[in-house]
């Protein structure tokens, strides 16, 4: 059951809750309690709401992962849209282009145990990782 299982494409707002039910689903099974499938699915809705609000369309793709740990679920969310222009910026707490709280990408960063990101004016990808303990 290693390597990508499936892949959600964003393209329209309910995309967003269909890409968070898939990936706690995955969290689920793979073992992760409530608390954890909670946090992947929170992390999940960002990445999939930023896709929409920012880029237009993307997709959320799920895999899983092995490391040091027994078992980890890996979330792939890419866009092909304008990027993020300041980067350092947006990985500030409090910092929200879009009128929401501002917990956005680093609310995701904390609650996964890895976190990547690359963003240029051909799109994002965000690369998160949460290891079931």
């Amino acid at each position: 059951m290693k390597g990508a299982l499936t892949t959600v494409p964003i393209k329209k707002e309910w995309d967003i809750v269909g890409a968070r039910q898939n990936g706690r689903n995955l969290a689920r099974d793979l073992g992760f309690g409530s608390v954890d499938q909670a946090r992947i699915a929170t992390a999940i809705s960002e990445l999939a709401r930023n896709i929409y609000l920012y880029a237009g369309s993307g997709e959320v793709s799920f895999e899983e992962v092995q490391g040091s740990t027994p078992v980890g679920i890996k979330i792939t969310a890419s866009d092909q849209g304008p990027g993020i222009e300041n980067l350092s910026k947006v990985m500030e707490d409090g910092y929200s282009t879009s009128g929401g709280l501002g917990a956005g990408l680093p609310g995701v960063k904390r609650l996964m145990d890895e976190f990547d990101i690359v963003s240029d004016e051909n799109g994002t990808t965000v690369t998160i990782v949460k290891w079931l303990r």
